[in-house]
């Protein structure tokens, strides 16, 4: 901290000591001796929560947390609140502490806490404060995230609606690929039943179609037509006036999900076109208005955070984990990550391989080698972080010509793959 700079006056000091399963914190208000102590889950949603608790508590005023600084996944978490200052001690120094004040130098979650708490609060000097990631980076991180809740939600509530169709009106299923699209929703608040829908006119359908974007005559003329030959698939009326109530109710939910979404993704595409570092995350293959924010909110605006592309693997999720036992040895997916943050680079990994030529080589070798689908995604998105990191770090766009030409340059066997494709 700089000399001209007054010492932040902090409201609180928290300590978080990072486990498999729970995590350990010990808290300390400012101007008290008394410490408090609890765990938390390892989950994201867990850890978010307990934070926004932790905030509201204190009206928002600073507080200083100190972390171990090996734990990556923990200091993302923790990164997107302003308020939280975080201080990351490097494991040595605890170990070090551990040895001078415990003599059977045992190592248990509560006492860590209570060190690093120790640190923070009195030795925060010695320590590097982690700053909050830039405004315009947490605003694109938390619209991001709430997008995909929405989503999330509005896929659920589209399968809950799918599977009362498919038991009075299956029809509908068939006709439309999307049971949740604005055309469907809107012909189930009309007409919610087949035979109700059977009673309108086929010119009035026909003006229903095209006021909904549906304009190609062949396919209203392919809609109606069926329309007037199907047959009810269930006559109980009990069992349909049930399936319709809830129908309809589903049916306005997904509307309102589906307008929320819409907001959210125009305040997205402000905030990021709005950030110096989108061109580089828009430059990427099918990367779109969508995933581009995503990429960018995963890697943020601190270049400092993370040391090498491994870092961001690990953290993702994305690196495997090997364990070992004996003489055996074994690779698994590894369960302990930020889960959106590990979707955001396989969804858009997928994405790229219908227009990276590389992209495509490398998953179809990774097929040929025998791994599933989402496994040569996965090893996609692994080799894909380390070319992000590097235009990341660097602040510029990418060229696929000039990463294949760099594939040229060390005799990469994806060029002649590539090559072969063309």
């Amino acid at each position: 901290m700089s000399q001209n700079q007054p010492e932040i006056q902090y409201a609180a000091f928290l300590a978080i000591d990072w486990a498999e399963e729970k995590h350990a914190w010990s808290l300390q208000e400012a101007n008290s001796s008394t410490r408090e102590s609890g765990e938390v889950g390892h989950m994201p949603e867990a850890i978010e929560a307990w934070a926004a608790q932790m905030s509201q508590r204190f009206a928002g005023r600073p507080i200083a947390v100190a972390v171990e600084q090996t734990r990556g996944a923990l200091v993302f978490l923790l990164s997107k609140y302003e308020q939280l200052h975080i201080f990351r001690v490097p494991p040595a120094m605890t170990a070090n502490l551990r040895k001078a004040f415990y003599s059977s130098r045992a190592k248990t979650d509560p006492a860590d806490a209570d060190l690093l708490l120790d640190l923070v609060e009195r030795h925060r000097d010695k320590l590097r404060r982690l700053s909050p990631d830039t405004e315009a980076t947490r605003r694109i991180q938390n619209l991001v995230e709430e997008r995909r809740k929405l989503v999330d939600e509005k896929t659920a509530q589209s399968n809950r609606l799918e599977a009362h169709l498919k038991i009075y009106f299956p029809q509908i299923p068939h006709w439309f690929e999307d049971v949740d699209s604005p055309l469907v929703c809107a012909l189930l608040e009309r007409w919610p039943t087949l035979e109700a829908l059977q009673k309108a006119r086929p010119d009035t359908l026909r003006s229903f179609f095209r006021r909904h974007h549906c304009r190609k005559e062949e396919l209203i003329e392919s809609r109606i037509k069926p329309i007037g030959e199907a047959r009810p698939a269930l006559k109980d009326h009990a069992v349909v006036e049930a399936k319709v109530a809830v129908v309809k109710v589903l049916v306005q939910l997904i509307q309102v999900l589906h307008e929320g979404i819409e907001g959210l993704n125009q305040q997205i595409q402000e905030a990021a076109e709005a950030h110096p570092d989108f061109f580089i995350f828009e430059s990427l293959p099918r990367a779109g208005a969508t995933m581009a924010p995503r990429l960018l909110a995963a890697f943020g605006s601190q270049r400092e955070r993370y040391q090498n592309a491994a870092e961001v693997q690990i953290l993702s999720g994305i690196a495997p984990v090997t364990e070992s036992s004996g003489k055996s040895s074994w690779v698994h997916f590894r369960f302990a990550c930020p889960k959106f943050l590990r979707q955001s680079f396989h969804e858009w990994a997928a994405l790229s391989i219908t227009q990276s030529q590389w992209a495509r080589a490398y998953y179809e070798l990774q097929r040929r080698r025998g791994k599933k689908h989402h496994a040569a995604v996965r090893a996609l998105a692994f080799k894909w972080i380390r070319v992000i990191y590097r235009c990341w770090k660097e602040r510029v766009a990418y060229d696929e010509n000039v990463y294949l030409a760099a594939l040229a340059k060390h005799n990469s066997p994806l060029v002649a793959t590539t090559k072969a494709a063309l």
